[in-house]
């Protein structure tokens, strides 16, 4: 049975160039991989405060999802702040 990737999988992509990372988006033709996130600078945010994050993601096809090793899931992009929260309440 082969793996396919879901939302919000951290994944190990076999592929020579030692790509890993957060399942961010997903579509019928391909995922996209988050690999870095850092905050953005005062300017940046000043300028579209939409977002308060810089995110890198790389693509990857149906075709090379046979090049995919699942390692673990969360529950949302958020897991480590809703902790927080509940810890802190």
């Amino acid at each position: 049975m082969t793996y396919e990737p879901q939302i919000n999988d951290y994944v190990l992509w076999n592929n020579g160039k030692g790509i890993e990372g957060w399942v961010y988006f997903k579509d019928k033709d391909y995922i996209t991989i988050e690999v870095s996130v850092r905050p953005k600078d005062d300017e940046n945010y000043q300028a579209c405060s939409l977002h308060k994050n810089v995110r890198s993601l790389v693509l990857c096809y149906t075709k090379q999802w046979k090049e995919l090793e699942y390692v673990r899931s969360r529950e949302s992009v958020y897991e480590k702040e809703e902790r927080r929260m509940a810890i802190a309440c």
